[in-house]
């Protein structure tokens, strides 16, 4: 008995401990498959066409909420932080990605 409730205790770790893993691009194509962020289901060369999905669907840098945004406006595009075929939802880029020579606190 206690050995099947283990068991089953185990499984669904493994269920949601997956679920959590997700990345964003996941939960982008759960949505509306490949096609919410590339055109035709295949990525563009450039990217240009994806990083216009983002801004679509979020709003530009200068809406978004978080100084980090409207201090890049005009700068940096959304892929230049997020990778979403690598970072988990829920997951946040960090300054020193880029700053890591101190100039930022």
């Amino acid at each position: 008995m206690l050995r099947k409730l283990l068991i089953a205790l185990f499984g669904l770790g493994l269920v949601f401990g997956a679920a959590a893993a997700d990345t964003v691009a996941d939960a982008h194509a759960e949505m509306n498959g490949c096609e919410s962020c590339h055109q035709d289901g295949s990525p563009s060369s450039d990217g240009a066409y994806e990083n216009e999905q983002c801004v679509a669907c979020h709003g530009g840098m200068a809406e978004l909420e978080g100084e980090q945004h409207a201090a890049h406006a005009d700068m940096l595009v959304c892929s230049d932080c997020h990778a979403v075929h690598d970072m988990e939802v829920g997951q946040k880029p960090t300054c020193d990605a880029c700053h890591d020579d101190g100039r930022t606190p």
